[in-house]
């Protein structure tokens, strides 16, 4: 993903690249709905450049992950962005759909992606 320079150094973790990847996937095979597919991918960079300019905009998530946050994808609600920052560096852990077992997936998140 492409972003402009922001207060805040970005450290895209890798399963939140590959959430957006099926995301993006879904959209463009299964749906066969290419516009949808880049808009997804654009609302969550925007997303992403809206939290590096005031990492506290979300709201804080209870999780084994400390700080951790979540933002809403607009125009794809049901979609939110989980991150955290750590020293001047915003880290995305994850972007998922609500109906996934959001618990269960923090859960297994490695501790190596958020202790510093």
């Amino acid at each position: 993903m492409r972003l402009g320079k922001l207060p805040v150094k970005l450290n895209l973790l890798p399963p939140a690249e590959a959430d957006v990847t099926r995301q993006y996937r879904y959209y463009l095979v299964n749906q066969d709905a290419p516009e949808i597919a880049a808009r997804f991918r654009e609302e969550v960079q925007r997303g992403i450049q809206q939290i590096m300019r005031t990492p506290k905009l979300g709201s804080p998530v209870r999780s084994a992950v400390p700080g951790l946050r979540r933002w809403p994808v607009a125009g794809f609600d049901k979609f939110s962005i989980y991150y955290f920052e750590r020293r001047g560096e915003l880290r995305v852990l994850h972007v998922l759909h609500g109906s996934r077992n959001i618990g269960r997936i923090l859960r297994q998140a490695s501790p190596s992606d958020y202790r510093d």
